[in-house]
C-alpha cells in the first residue's frame, strides 16, 4: 500500500491569507493564537509567528484529511498526526513538510509500519506487519524496499537472512518451529513466460529467487550479519547420508527431514496449515521445491499489496 498521499494534500501557502481571526503583532502579522479560513475551502487553528503557521496547530483539508501536529514557517515539521482521507494515518516525526525520522503508518487494511523514515519513505530500521496473514518483516529498508539484513516472521516458521530489491538473495537459513534450521542460499533463476502481442508470440525473461537447501541443523541463536559459509552445528545432518562403512546411522525422523534439502523446495505461503510448513517430516520422495515467487503470489508481496489499497488524494 502506498503512503505518498500526503504529497497530493498541499497545505495554502503564505501569501494564501482567506479569513483570519486572531492576535497580531504591531506589524499587523498574524502573531499568537488565530483561526484562518483559507480560499481553498481548507482551515487551520493554532498558533502563528510573524504571519506563518508555527508551533502547535491543526490544519483540516476540505477533502477530510487533516493534520495535528508542530509547524515550523508554514511546513510540517516536528512530532504530528496526519489522518488521510481513506482513514489511514502516520503519527511520528515530520521535518519540512516530511515524513522523516520515527514513526507509525497504520493503513486503510490495518497493516502497520512501525520505525524509521527518510523523506516521506521507509528508510532504516523498521517492522512490517501484514493484518490478513500475521506474518511480519523485520530489518532494513532503502527508500521504501526491504533491503539488507531481515528476518520473514510467519506462523509457524521464519526465513533469516538478506533482502536486496524486496527479494531474498544469498545464503540463509529456515527456523521451524518443530525444533529445526534449513540452511541454503537464494538464487536468481530466471523463468521465461510467452505473451502474443500483434500475432507474434513475444517471451519475456523474469527473475525470480530460487531456495537451494544445503542441509538440516539444530537451532541454534541467530545475530543480523550472516556469514556466507556457516559451520555445522553439532548434530547436523548433511545431505549425504554416510554409507554403510561411516559412522552411526541418522534417526529415521531426522533422516527424513534431511530428504528435503536433497532438492530445491518451494516456500509455502505464509499462514498456510501447519502441514505445509513441516512438510519435511513425513516426505520420503527427497524432492520439494521453495520458491519465493510463492510469497510474492501471496500477502508478502509488499509493494503490490499495499498498492491495492493505497491513500486516495484529495
Amino acid at each position: 500500500m502506498s503512503d505518498l498521499g500526503s504529497e497530493e494534500l498541499e497545505e495554502e501557502g503564505e501569501n494564501d491569507l482567506g479569513e483570519y481571526d486572531g492576535e497580531r503583532n504591531e506589524a499587523g502579522e498574524r502573531h499568537g493564537h488565530g483561526k484562518a479560513r483559507l480560499p481553498n475551502g481548507d482551515t487551520y487553528e493554532g498558533s502563528y509567528q510573524h504571519g506563518k503557521r508555527h508551533g502547535q496547530g491543526i490544519y483540516k483539508f476540505k477533502s477530510g484529511a487533516r493534520y495535528i501536529g508542530e509547524y515550523v514557517k508554514n511546513k510540517k515539521h516536528g512530532h504530528g498526526t496526519f489522518i488521510y482521507p481513506d482513514g489511514s494515518r502516520y503519527e511520528g516525526e515530520w521535518a519540512d513538510d516530511r515524513r522523516h525520522g520515527y514513526g507509525v503508518y497504520c493503513y486503510v487494511n490495518n497493516d502497520t509500519y512501525t520505525g524509521e523514515w527518510f523523506a516521506h519513505q521507509r528508510h532504516g530500521q523498521g517492522t512490517y506487519f501484514y493484518a490478513e496473514t500475521g506474518s511480519k518483516y523485520v530489518g532494513t529498508w532503502v527508500n521504501g524496499q526491504q533491503e539488507g539484513m531481515a528476518e520473514l516472521i510467519h506462523l509457524n516458521h521464519r526465513y533469516q537472512g538478506k533482502f536486496l530489491n524486496k527479494n531474498p538473495v544469498g545464503p540463509g537459513k529456515y527456523v521451524f518451529d518443530i525444533g529445526c534450521e534449513q540452511h541454503g542460499e537464494y538464487r536468481l533463476t530466471d523463468v521465461e513466460r510467452g505473451e502474443e502481442e500483434e500475432e507474434e508470440e513475444v517471451t519475456l525473461m523474469t527473475v525470480v529467487p530460487k531456495w537451494k537447501a544445503t542441509s538440516i541443523t539444530e537451532l541454534a541463536l541467530w545475530t543480523p550479519t550472516l556469514p556466507e559459509e556457516q559451520p555445522p552445528a553439532d548434530g547436523t545432518i548433511q545431505e549425504e547420508a554416510p554409507g554403510p562403512e561411516g559412522g552411526g546411522e541418522p534417526a529415521e525422523d531426522d533422516q527424513a527431514l534431511a530428504d528435503l534439502s536433497e532438492g530445491e523446495a518451494d516456500l509455502t505461503r505464509p499462514g498456510e496449515d501447519d502441514e505445509d510448513a513441516t512438510r519435511e517430516e513425513g516426505r520420503e520422495d527427497g524432492q520439494e521445491e521453495l520458491r519465493y515467487g510463492a510469497i510474492d503470489q501471496g500477502n508478502v508481496n509488499f509493494e503490490e499489496e499495499e498498492s491495492k489499497q493505497g491513500e486516495q488524494p484529495a
